[in-house]
């Protein structure tokens, strides 16, 4: 019997073209698979403002988790953002604590990274830089005076304990007497979110109704998940 070659069979070398062609289909098939993720799964956000100090700082870059709270127009990256479609689908709740991104209608639609403090139905509160929700203060304790934060001065650093145990910190620029310190009762309409930045005296939030209100939960992108880097360096305690 004839003994087998144990030599593999050789292939034709490829054309230009054909590795033109071989090389843009892995280039596609790779793109594809990234806007699933970025569409289904995660979409990176980069910190454009010191509104979440000292948790999230300017330049960090962090994922949002979208199938947390189900999928809405919000949840699609643009133009399709422009898509006139109402609702959501396998919709979930973020929960008082959460730090969320959604799309602010009032800025153009712009993506805003804050934290839900108001649940729907809640009443929300400012009085002298202490946060009430449904007529209780929120527990609040000195933790440090920071230096050089708030366009090098210094502030002072407390920890917030909210009813369901979740804690963080929050800056006070303007101590206890910043123009959104002491505000009117906000009652916050069902399907609806009322969010604040960590940095209570340097952040455009529900507080400011004609610039950010309250937040429908179709406008809700995801919810902050991980925290990749700082293009500063700096370290994050988020």
């Amino acid at each position: 019997k004839p003994e087998k070659s144990s030599m593999k069979q050789s292939h034709p070398p490829m054309t230009a073209a054909e590795e033109a062609w071989d090389l843009a289909k892995t280039v596609l098939v790779a793109v594809a698979i990234a806007l699933v993720l970025r569409i289904v799964v995660f979409q990176p956000f980069n910190i454009p403002s010191g509104s979440m100090k000292p948790n999230l700082l300017v330049g960090d870059f962090l994922v949002g988790s979208k199938p947390t709270f189900g999928y809405s127009k919000a949840s699609l990256v643009y133009p399709l953002t422009r898509m006139s479609i109402d609702g959501r689908i396998f919709a979930g709740s973020p929960e008082r604590g959460d730090i969320v991104v959604f799309k602010n209608k009032k800025d153009g639609n712009k993506d805003y990274i804050k934290r839900v403090i108001g649940m729907p139905g809640d009443q929300v509160q400012m009085l002298g830089g202490q946060l009430h929700i449904n007529g209780s203060a929120v527990q609040k304790e000195f933790v440090e005076v920071a230096e050089d934060v708030c366009g090098g001065g210094d502030a002072p650093t407390y920890k917030e304990t909210l009813d369901n145990g979740v804690s963080y910190l929050v800056q006070e620029c303007s101590g206890d007497d910043g123009a959104l310190d002491t505000t009117a009762v906000y009652h916050v309409p069902a399907g609806h979110y009322f969010m604040m930045g960590d940095n209570r005296d340097q952040s455009q939030d529900s507080r400011v109704i004609s610039a950010v209100g309250y937040i429908p939960l179709d406008a809700v992108v995801g919810r902050a998940e991980r925290f990749f880097f700082s293009v500063d360096g700096a370290k994050t305690k988020f």
